[in-house]
């Protein structure tokens, strides 16, 4: 078959964009010749790699298996690239990392300070719910991914690289805020307001509360730590987030900290990509970048106490 590796981006541009004009944007090439690009692969193939279906593009079972071997081909290539460029003393190419939204409240400026270390690296960062990050990484579509429940049923190898710990938060109007010898039954007439069933955030708490035998009295639940905290210091209920949902680590926006025994909730946030998978350089400078970051975080952490 020959079928060139330049038609091969072209695959794996139509897999990941969803349509043929978007792959063409990607690869600078008009949509003509995109259309007409795909057809050869499909005629060398023998049979088509995609359909349309109301409106709709979907990928041919074939189109799908191209598309997974387009995406090999082209990571052992960035790999080999990078390869290159560090033995000319370069560091560059890209860095796909996917990550759950609550480690949006770090990974950003962990990742600052990386691309100030390395200006020339063209970084990609995703930020999605838990389903969404385990999605990508089924798929194998980034390099790094930062999440705090990796799924147990996928071979991955997974490094703690830093505590996670989830705290109980009230408004600060709210008298439990002054206490300080609170135990979990004292929330018990509370009601929680908690991230979706689903989330990493949300499965730790479940696990928590099962442990103690604690049945929380829920009136919410939402997608997102910015509405959790909001709906929290306007008086509908009670929270259990993660520190690093909060800037001030012990107040916020009308939002306390609560001093619970048993809390917080260990956690912890990992670093995880595919068993067998070759990391690029640049990922592996990257994930040693986390690793050593962490550390003034951790302080942080400390700080608050947690």
């Amino acid at each position: 078959m020959h079928i060139s590796f330049r038609q091969l981006r072209l695959v794996l541009a139509l897999a990941e964009t969803g349509s043929v004009s978007a792959a063409a944007r990607v690869m600078h090439v008009t949509q003509p010749t995109a259309s007409m690009q795909l057809k050869e692969v499909a005629d060398i193939l023998g049979m088509p790699i995609f359909e349309v279906v109301a409106r709709k593009l979907y990928l041919t079972a074939i189109g799908e298996e191209l598309a997974r071997t387009a995406r090999t081909l082209s990571d052992e290539w960035n790999v080999f690239e990078q390869q290159v460029e560090a033995l000319k003393g370069h560091q560059r190419g890209k860095l796909r990392i996917a990550v759950v939204s609550t480690a949006k409240y770090f990974v950003p400026r962990l990742l600052g300070t990386f691309c100030k270390r390395y200006p020339e690296i063209d970084v990609s960062l995703e930020v999605l719910n838990r389903d969404g990050v385990v999605g990508r990484l089924k798929g194998n579509l980034d390099d790094i991914y930062v999440m705090s429940t990796p799924p147990a049923d996928m071979d991955l190898v997974q490094e703690v690289f830093m505590p996670n710990p989830l705290v109980a938060i009230c408004a600060s109007s709210n008298p439990l805020a002054k206490r300080k010898d609170l135990v979990l039954a004292d929330l018990a007439p509370q009601r929680f307001i908690l991230r979706e069933e689903g989330s990493g955030t949300r499965m730790a708490i479940d696990r928590f509360f099962k442990k103690e035998k604690f049945r929380p009295s829920l009136r919410l639940e939402l997608g997102s730590n910015e509405a959790i905290k909001e709906s929290v210091a306007g008086g509908l209920g009670m929270s259990i987030v993660s520190i690093h949902a909060l800037h001030g680590r012990s107040k916020e926006h009308g939002v306390s900290v609560l001093n619970v025994e048993g809390l917080p909730i260990q956690s912890s946030w990992h670093i995880v990509y595919p068993k067998g998978k070759k990391l690029s350089p640049i990922a592996d400078i990257f994930r040693q970048h986390l690793r050593d970051s962490a550390q003034g975080l951790r302080k942080l952490a400390a700080a608050a106490g947690v």
